[in-house]
Protein backbone atom coordinates (compact mmCIF):
# COMPACT_ATOMS: atom_id res chain seq x y z
CA UNK A 1 0.00 0.00 0.00
CA UNK A 2 0.93 3.42 -0.58
CA UNK A 3 -0.62 6.85 0.69
CA UNK A 4 0.89 9.02 -1.54
CA UNK A 5 -1.96 11.01 -1.46
CA UNK A 6 -1.27 12.16 1.93
CA UNK A 7 -0.83 15.85 2.33
CA UNK A 8 2.49 17.83 2.69
CA UNK A 9 2.03 18.67 6.67
CA UNK A 10 2.18 14.41 6.89
CA UNK A 11 4.67 13.42 3.96
CA UNK A 12 7.15 15.89 4.28
CA UNK A 13 7.86 15.42 7.86
CA UNK A 14 10.45 13.02 9.99
CA UNK A 15 9.24 9.89 12.07
CA UNK A 16 11.07 7.64 14.30
CA UNK A 17 10.63 4.30 12.93
CA UNK A 18 12.83 2.67 15.97
CA UNK A 19 15.26 3.10 19.42
CA UNK A 20 18.29 2.26 18.20
CA UNK A 21 19.21 -0.34 20.49
CA UNK A 22 16.68 -2.00 19.23
CA UNK A 23 18.02 -2.39 15.70
CA UNK A 24 19.99 -5.37 14.68
CA UNK A 25 22.89 -3.68 12.70
CA UNK A 26 23.84 -7.49 11.08
CA UNK A 27 20.31 -7.65 9.54
CA UNK A 28 17.23 -5.92 7.91
CA UNK A 29 14.27 -4.57 9.54
CA UNK A 30 11.06 -4.20 8.09
CA UNK A 31 8.56 -0.95 8.87
CA UNK A 32 5.60 0.19 7.53
CA UNK A 33 5.52 4.25 7.04
CA UNK A 34 2.70 6.29 6.05
CA UNK A 35 1.58 2.66 4.00
CA UNK A 36 5.68 2.46 2.55
CA UNK A 37 6.63 -0.37 3.52
CA UNK A 38 10.56 0.19 4.47
CA UNK A 39 13.61 -2.37 5.15
CA UNK A 40 15.92 -0.43 7.77
CA UNK A 41 19.79 -1.97 7.25
CA UNK A 42 22.79 -0.94 9.05
CA UNK A 43 25.35 0.31 6.10
CA UNK A 44 28.98 -0.35 7.79
CA UNK A 45 30.78 1.28 5.12
CA UNK A 46 28.57 4.83 5.74
CA UNK A 47 29.59 7.73 3.58
CA UNK A 48 32.18 11.10 3.81
CA UNK A 49 29.53 12.37 5.73
CA UNK A 50 29.56 9.41 8.44
CA UNK A 51 32.45 7.21 7.46
CA UNK A 52 31.65 4.64 10.38
CA UNK A 53 28.67 3.52 8.81
CA UNK A 54 24.33 4.62 9.02
CA UNK A 55 21.24 3.07 8.85
CA UNK A 56 19.34 3.09 5.52
CA UNK A 57 16.06 3.09 4.48
CA UNK A 58 15.05 1.66 1.49
CA UNK A 59 11.50 0.69 -0.26
CA UNK A 60 11.06 -2.87 0.90
CA UNK A 61 10.73 -3.91 -2.56
CA UNK A 62 13.55 -5.18 -4.78
CA UNK A 63 13.18 -4.07 -8.70
CA UNK A 64 13.96 -7.41 -10.18
CA UNK A 65 10.43 -9.64 -8.86
CA UNK A 66 9.17 -7.19 -6.25
CA UNK A 67 9.72 -9.41 -2.86
CA UNK A 68 10.57 -7.46 -0.14
CA UNK A 69 14.12 -7.13 0.68
CA UNK A 70 13.25 -7.35 4.47
CA UNK A 71 13.34 -10.92 3.69
CA UNK A 72 16.63 -11.07 2.38
CA UNK A 73 20.70 -10.63 4.21
CA UNK A 74 23.39 -8.23 4.56
CA UNK A 75 26.48 -10.02 2.59
CA UNK A 76 30.04 -10.25 3.11
CA UNK A 77 30.50 -7.31 1.89
CA UNK A 78 28.07 -5.60 3.80
CA UNK A 79 25.40 -4.51 1.46
CA UNK A 80 22.05 -5.95 0.59
CA UNK A 81 21.18 -8.58 -0.65
CA UNK A 82 18.02 -9.63 -2.20
CA UNK A 83 16.67 -13.35 -0.72
CA UNK A 84 15.06 -14.57 -4.08
CA UNK A 85 18.01 -14.21 -6.74
CA UNK A 86 20.68 -12.23 -4.61
CA UNK A 87 20.97 -8.85 -6.18
CA UNK A 88 22.97 -6.92 -4.35
CA UNK A 89 22.17 -3.02 -3.01
CA UNK A 90 24.64 -0.45 -1.76
CA UNK A 91 24.00 2.25 1.12
CA UNK A 92 22.47 4.37 -2.18
CA UNK A 93 20.15 1.87 -3.17
CA UNK A 94 22.19 0.96 -6.39
CA UNK A 95 22.48 -2.49 -7.63
CA UNK A 96 26.06 -3.73 -7.92
CA UNK A 97 25.48 -7.07 -8.24
CA UNK A 98 22.97 -9.65 -10.67
CA UNK A 99 24.24 -12.83 -10.19
CA UNK A 100 22.40 -14.71 -13.19
CA UNK A 101 23.82 -11.49 -15.56
CA UNK A 102 26.36 -12.39 -18.10
CA UNK A 103 30.18 -11.61 -17.42
CA UNK A 104 30.76 -7.40 -17.87
CA UNK A 105 27.33 -6.31 -18.82
CA UNK A 106 26.23 -3.25 -16.64
CA UNK A 107 23.01 -3.21 -14.50
CA UNK A 108 20.27 -0.19 -15.55
CA UNK A 109 21.21 2.66 -13.27
CA UNK A 110 17.67 3.70 -12.65
CA UNK A 111 15.64 0.37 -13.22
CA UNK A 112 18.02 -1.42 -10.88
CA UNK A 113 18.03 0.29 -8.00
CA UNK A 114 16.51 0.83 -4.70
CA UNK A 115 14.30 4.17 -3.71
CA UNK A 116 16.13 5.47 -0.85
CA UNK A 117 14.41 7.23 1.95
CA UNK A 118 16.41 10.06 3.81
CA UNK A 119 17.59 9.20 7.61
CA UNK A 120 18.69 10.87 10.45
CA UNK A 121 19.34 9.58 14.36
CA UNK A 122 18.63 11.88 17.36
CA UNK A 123 17.85 11.16 21.04
CA UNK A 124 18.62 7.69 20.69
CA UNK A 125 16.05 7.05 18.21
CA UNK A 126 16.34 6.28 14.29
CA UNK A 127 14.31 8.96 11.78
CA UNK A 128 13.09 8.17 8.22
CA UNK A 129 11.86 11.47 6.57
CA UNK A 130 8.60 10.29 4.61
CA UNK A 131 9.02 12.66 1.35
CA UNK A 132 11.64 13.65 -1.29
CA UNK A 133 15.00 12.97 0.16
CA UNK A 134 15.89 15.82 -1.35
CA UNK A 135 13.60 18.40 0.97
CA UNK A 136 14.46 16.15 3.96
CA UNK A 137 18.08 18.78 5.19
CA UNK A 138 15.49 21.70 5.21
CA UNK A 139 13.04 19.95 7.38
CA UNK A 140 14.44 20.00 11.49
CA UNK A 141 14.11 16.73 13.11
CA UNK A 142 11.32 16.52 15.97
CA UNK A 143 13.31 16.75 19.08
CA UNK A 144 12.30 17.42 22.35
CA UNK A 145 15.13 20.78 23.59
CA UNK A 146 15.09 19.85 27.10
CA UNK A 147 16.36 16.44 26.17
CA UNK A 148 19.32 17.81 24.16
CA UNK A 149 20.48 19.94 27.74
CA UNK A 150 23.11 16.74 28.40
CA UNK A 151 23.97 18.72 31.88
CA UNK A 152 20.13 18.48 32.88
CA UNK A 153 20.90 14.99 34.26
CA UNK A 154 17.62 13.62 32.85
CA UNK A 155 16.66 9.69 33.21
CA UNK A 156 14.93 8.31 30.68
CA UNK A 157 12.21 5.50 30.45
CA UNK A 158 11.58 4.42 26.89
CA UNK A 159 8.93 2.14 25.49
CA UNK A 160 7.01 1.31 22.08
CA UNK A 161 3.97 -0.12 20.67
CA UNK A 162 2.10 -0.78 17.66
CA UNK A 163 -1.09 0.27 18.38
CA UNK A 164 -4.59 -0.74 16.47
CA UNK A 165 -5.24 2.92 16.14
CA UNK A 166 -4.69 6.23 13.87
CA UNK A 167 -1.83 8.40 15.00
CA UNK A 168 -4.63 10.99 15.41
CA UNK A 169 -6.38 8.98 17.67
CA UNK A 170 -3.39 8.65 19.63
CA UNK A 171 -2.48 12.14 19.76
CA UNK A 172 -6.00 12.87 20.69
CA UNK A 173 -5.89 10.51 23.92
CA UNK A 174 -2.47 11.75 25.09
CA UNK A 175 -3.26 15.44 24.72
CA UNK A 176 -6.61 14.62 27.02
CA UNK A 177 -5.41 15.20 30.22
CA UNK A 178 -8.81 14.83 31.81
CA UNK A 179 -9.24 11.26 30.94
CA UNK A 180 -6.37 9.74 33.28
CA UNK A 181 -8.34 9.77 36.63
CA UNK A 182 -11.46 7.24 35.12
CA UNK A 183 -9.57 5.40 31.81
CA UNK A 184 -6.08 5.07 34.21
CA UNK A 185 -8.15 4.60 37.83
CA UNK A 186 -5.85 1.56 39.78
CA UNK A 187 -2.72 2.42 37.36
CA UNK A 188 -1.65 5.93 37.21
CA UNK A 189 -4.84 7.62 38.08
CA UNK A 190 -7.79 7.49 40.79
CA UNK A 191 -11.08 8.72 40.32
CA UNK A 192 -11.17 10.64 43.88
CA UNK A 193 -8.56 13.23 41.84
CA UNK A 194 -10.81 14.18 39.04
CA UNK A 195 -12.33 17.88 38.87
CA UNK A 196 -12.83 20.38 36.50
CA UNK A 197 -9.63 20.94 33.97
CA UNK A 198 -9.26 24.26 32.56
CA UNK A 199 -6.93 24.07 29.53
CA UNK A 200 -5.33 27.12 28.02
CA UNK A 201 -4.19 27.43 24.51
CA UNK A 202 -1.38 29.70 24.10
CA UNK A 203 -0.49 29.70 20.42
CA UNK A 204 -1.40 27.68 17.52
CA UNK A 205 -0.60 27.67 13.97
CA UNK A 206 0.35 25.21 11.11
CA UNK A 207 3.60 23.53 13.14
CA UNK A 208 1.50 23.03 16.24
CA UNK A 209 0.36 24.54 19.32
CA UNK A 210 0.61 24.76 22.83
CA UNK A 211 -1.09 25.20 26.11
CA UNK A 212 -1.17 25.74 29.92
CA UNK A 213 -2.95 23.88 32.70
CA UNK A 214 -2.64 26.35 35.33
CA UNK A 215 -4.10 24.12 38.25
CA UNK A 216 -2.21 20.59 37.03
CA UNK A 217 -3.00 17.14 37.93
CA UNK A 218 -4.53 16.42 41.34
CA UNK A 219 -6.65 19.19 41.82
CA UNK A 220 -3.29 21.43 41.63
CA UNK A 221 -1.01 19.28 44.36
CA UNK A 222 1.71 18.49 41.51
CA UNK A 223 1.80 21.95 39.82
CA UNK A 224 1.46 23.22 36.17
CA UNK A 225 1.27 21.11 33.31
CA UNK A 226 2.26 22.52 30.26
CA UNK A 227 1.76 20.96 26.97
CA UNK A 228 3.36 21.43 23.52
CA UNK A 229 2.20 19.33 20.40
CA UNK A 230 4.61 19.59 17.37
CA UNK A 231 3.17 18.90 14.28
CA UNK A 232 2.33 16.15 12.84
CA UNK A 233 3.22 13.63 15.17
CA UNK A 234 4.94 14.76 18.74
CA UNK A 235 3.91 16.11 21.68
CA UNK A 236 5.26 16.32 25.18
CA UNK A 237 3.94 17.27 28.54
CA UNK A 238 6.49 19.26 31.08
CA UNK A 239 5.35 19.25 35.03
CA UNK A 240 7.36 19.90 37.78
CA UNK A 241 6.21 18.62 40.80
CA UNK A 242 7.66 20.28 43.31
CA UNK A 243 10.05 18.61 45.96
CA UNK A 244 10.34 15.76 43.73
CA UNK A 245 11.21 16.01 39.94
CA UNK A 246 10.42 17.85 36.66
CA UNK A 247 9.11 15.14 34.98
CA UNK A 248 7.91 15.14 31.03
CA UNK A 249 5.42 12.63 29.08
CA UNK A 250 6.65 12.41 25.63
CA UNK A 251 4.73 10.62 22.53
CA UNK A 252 5.48 10.13 18.98
CA UNK A 253 2.55 9.33 16.96
CA UNK A 254 4.22 7.16 13.74
CA UNK A 255 1.53 6.60 11.19
CA UNK A 256 1.56 3.38 9.53
CA UNK A 257 -1.15 1.86 8.12
CA UNK A 258 -4.84 3.31 8.20
CA UNK A 259 -6.34 2.74 12.19
CA UNK A 260 -2.64 1.37 13.03
CA UNK A 261 0.08 3.46 14.57
CA UNK A 262 3.67 3.07 16.26
CA UNK A 263 3.83 4.75 19.61
CA UNK A 264 7.60 5.11 20.95
CA UNK A 265 6.85 7.02 24.33
CA UNK A 266 9.30 8.74 26.73
CA UNK A 267 8.94 9.36 30.09
CA UNK A 268 12.18 12.08 30.86
CA UNK A 269 12.25 12.40 34.93
CA UNK A 270 14.71 15.22 36.82
CA UNK A 271 14.97 14.35 40.22
CA UNK A 272 15.69 16.38 43.02
CA UNK A 273 17.10 13.05 44.73
CA UNK A 274 19.42 11.02 44.24
CA UNK A 275 17.59 8.08 45.18
CA UNK A 276 14.67 7.72 42.77
CA UNK A 277 16.82 7.62 39.85
CA UNK A 278 18.53 4.74 41.28
CA UNK A 279 15.82 2.54 42.36
CA UNK A 280 13.93 3.11 38.95
CA UNK A 281 17.52 2.07 37.19
CA UNK A 282 17.54 -1.18 39.57
CA UNK A 283 14.35 -2.70 37.50
CA UNK A 284 14.70 -4.33 34.04
CA UNK A 285 13.68 -2.09 31.25
CA UNK A 286 11.19 -5.84 30.23
CA UNK A 287 10.01 -5.26 33.63
CA UNK A 288 8.99 -1.34 32.95
CA UNK A 289 7.60 -2.57 29.58
CA UNK A 290 4.95 -4.98 30.99
CA UNK A 291 3.52 -2.30 33.33
CA UNK A 292 3.67 0.03 30.35
CA UNK A 293 1.25 -2.41 28.30
CA UNK A 294 -1.36 -2.41 31.13
CA UNK A 295 -1.41 1.17 31.04
CA UNK A 296 -1.49 1.39 27.26
CA UNK A 297 -4.38 -1.39 27.69
CA UNK A 298 -6.69 1.14 29.78
CA UNK A 299 -8.02 2.37 26.91
CA UNK A 300 -6.81 0.08 23.43
CA UNK A 301 -10.41 -1.37 23.28
CA UNK A 302 -12.69 1.72 23.15
CA UNK A 303 -10.19 3.52 21.31
CA UNK A 304 -9.98 0.97 18.43
CA UNK A 305 -13.80 1.10 18.32
CA UNK A 306 -14.09 5.08 19.10
CA UNK A 307 -12.35 6.07 15.88
CA UNK A 308 -14.88 3.93 13.37
CA UNK A 309 -17.38 5.73 15.12
CA UNK A 310 -16.26 9.10 14.58
CA UNK A 311 -15.47 8.18 10.77
CA UNK A 312 -18.70 6.98 9.99
CA UNK A 313 -20.13 10.55 11.43
CA UNK A 314 -17.85 12.22 9.38
CA UNK A 315 -14.34 12.00 11.01
CA UNK A 316 -12.27 15.67 12.12
CA UNK A 317 -14.65 18.47 9.62
CA UNK A 318 -17.70 17.26 12.00
CA UNK A 319 -15.80 16.68 15.29
CA UNK A 320 -18.09 19.90 16.73
CA UNK A 321 -21.13 17.72 15.74
CA UNK A 322 -20.53 14.23 16.25
CA UNK A 323 -19.02 14.85 19.79
CA UNK A 324 -20.43 16.94 22.33
CA UNK A 325 -17.23 19.10 23.77
CA UNK A 326 -18.70 20.86 26.85
CA UNK A 327 -15.76 22.09 28.92
CA UNK A 328 -12.54 23.58 28.82
CA UNK A 329 -11.38 19.91 28.90
CA UNK A 330 -11.42 19.37 25.38
CA UNK A 331 -9.51 22.52 24.45
CA UNK A 332 -6.34 20.36 23.06
CA UNK A 333 -8.58 17.66 21.27
CA UNK A 334 -10.43 20.27 19.61
CA UNK A 335 -7.09 22.24 18.37
CA UNK A 336 -6.02 18.98 17.05
CA UNK A 337 -9.06 18.13 14.85
CA UNK A 338 -8.77 22.07 14.00
CA UNK A 339 -5.15 21.45 12.84
CA UNK A 340 -6.13 18.64 10.63
CA UNK A 341 -9.54 20.48 9.17
CA UNK A 342 -7.08 23.58 8.67
CA UNK A 343 -5.03 22.07 6.10
CA UNK A 344 -3.00 19.29 7.30
CA UNK A 345 -5.78 16.76 6.60
CA UNK A 346 -6.37 13.10 7.70
CA UNK A 347 -3.03 11.05 7.35
CA UNK A 348 -4.59 8.56 5.06
CA UNK A 349 -6.97 10.44 3.23
CA UNK A 350 -10.29 8.22 1.21
CA UNK A 351 -8.61 4.96 2.87
CA UNK A 352 -11.54 3.30 5.13
CA UNK A 353 -10.18 1.66 8.25
CA UNK A 354 -10.12 -2.01 8.57
CA UNK A 355 -13.05 -4.03 9.58
CA UNK A 356 -13.10 -4.10 14.42
CA UNK A 357 -11.32 -6.47 15.57
CA UNK A 358 -11.73 -8.43 18.67
CA UNK A 359 -10.96 -7.76 22.45
CA UNK A 360 -8.15 -10.27 22.80
CA UNK A 361 -6.74 -9.29 19.31
CA UNK A 362 -6.35 -5.54 20.82
CA UNK A 363 -4.22 -7.19 23.98
CA UNK A 364 -1.98 -8.96 21.92
CA UNK A 365 1.57 -8.43 22.54
CA UNK A 366 4.46 -10.41 21.12
CA UNK A 367 3.48 -9.11 17.60
CA UNK A 368 2.80 -5.58 18.79
CA UNK A 369 6.18 -5.14 21.07
CA UNK A 370 7.89 -8.37 22.55
CA UNK A 371 9.36 -9.55 19.01
CA UNK A 372 10.70 -6.23 17.72
CA UNK A 373 12.34 -5.30 21.63
CA UNK A 374 15.87 -6.29 22.31
CA UNK A 375 15.09 -6.04 25.98
CA UNK A 376 11.66 -7.83 25.77
CA UNK A 377 12.59 -10.49 23.46
CA UNK A 378 16.13 -11.56 25.51
CA UNK A 379 13.71 -11.87 28.85
CA UNK A 380 11.44 -14.15 26.69
CA UNK A 381 14.18 -16.42 25.59
CA UNK A 382 15.62 -16.57 28.80
CA UNK A 383 11.96 -17.20 30.63
CA UNK A 384 12.14 -20.00 28.18
CA UNK A 385 15.17 -21.50 28.56
CA UNK A 386 15.19 -21.69 32.27
CA UNK A 387 11.31 -22.40 33.46
CA UNK A 388 11.37 -26.06 32.30
CA UNK A 389 14.23 -26.77 34.31
CA UNK A 390 12.12 -25.40 37.59
CA UNK A 391 9.60 -27.90 37.96
CA UNK A 392 11.49 -30.84 38.00
CA UNK A 393 13.69 -29.68 40.31
CA UNK A 394 11.36 -28.92 42.60
CA UNK A 395 9.97 -32.74 42.19
CA UNK A 396 12.98 -33.48 43.24
CA UNK A 397 13.25 -31.77 46.10
CA UNK A 398 9.67 -32.78 46.93
CA UNK A 399 10.99 -36.73 46.44
CA UNK A 400 13.97 -35.80 48.70
CA UNK A 401 11.68 -34.68 51.68
CA UNK A 402 9.85 -38.14 51.07
CA UNK A 403 12.79 -39.52 51.10
CA UNK A 404 15.20 -38.89 53.62
CA UNK A 405 13.69 -37.76 57.33
CA UNK A 406 17.10 -35.62 58.47
CA UNK A 407 16.46 -32.37 60.09
CA UNK A 408 19.76 -31.32 57.43
CA UNK A 409 18.16 -32.80 53.86
CA UNK A 410 14.23 -31.48 55.43
CA UNK A 411 14.93 -27.82 55.31
CA UNK A 412 17.15 -27.21 52.11
CA UNK A 413 15.05 -29.55 50.32
CA UNK A 414 11.81 -27.64 51.58
CA UNK A 415 13.36 -24.21 50.68
CA UNK A 416 14.62 -25.88 47.01
CA UNK A 417 11.01 -27.04 46.51
CA UNK A 418 8.71 -23.49 47.47
CA UNK A 419 11.76 -21.54 45.49
CA UNK A 420 11.27 -23.58 42.75
CA UNK A 421 7.76 -24.21 42.59
CA UNK A 422 7.47 -20.16 43.37
CA UNK A 423 10.16 -19.75 40.09
CA UNK A 424 8.28 -21.31 37.99
CA UNK A 425 4.89 -19.92 38.69
CA UNK A 426 6.63 -16.52 38.32
CA UNK A 427 8.75 -17.38 35.01
CA UNK A 428 5.19 -18.69 33.63
CA UNK A 429 3.26 -15.46 34.90
CA UNK A 430 5.73 -13.16 32.98
CA UNK A 431 5.64 -15.21 29.87
CA UNK A 432 2.10 -15.11 29.22
CA UNK A 433 2.23 -11.08 29.91
CA UNK A 434 5.07 -10.73 27.42
CA UNK A 435 2.63 -12.50 25.03
CA UNK A 436 -0.66 -11.33 25.94
CA UNK A 437 -2.42 -8.55 28.18
CA UNK A 438 -5.96 -8.48 29.74
CA UNK A 439 -8.82 -6.96 28.05
CA UNK A 440 -10.44 -6.74 31.40
CA UNK A 441 -8.54 -3.23 32.31
CA UNK A 442 -7.76 -2.67 36.69
CA UNK A 443 -10.48 0.01 36.64
CA UNK A 444 -13.40 -2.61 36.43
CA UNK A 445 -11.63 -4.76 39.10
CA UNK A 446 -11.60 -1.75 41.71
Amino acid sequence: MSSSACGPAWRNAWYPVAFLRDLDPARPTGFTLLGDDLVLWFDRKGDAAQPGGQWRAFADVCPHRLVPLSEGRLNAAGELECPYHGWTFDGQGRCTAIPQASEGSQPSDRRSSCRAYATASGQGMLFVFAGAPEAAAAVPLPLVPVLEETEAGWLVQDTFRDLPYDSLTLLENVLDVSHVPFTHHATVGRRETAGPVDLRLEQAGPGGFSGVWEEGPRRGKLGSQFTTFLAPGLMWHDLTARGFARILTVVYATPTRPGECRLFARFPFQFESSWPGRLLRLRPQWLQHIGNHTVLEDDQIFLHWQERVLEARGGSAALSRACHLATGADAYVKALRDWVVRGAGEPFPDQPLPPRLGRRALVERYESHTRHCRSCSGALRQIRRWRPLLAPLAWLALLAIAWFHTLPVLIPAALVAVAAGFGSWKLGQWERLLLMGSDQPPRNRR
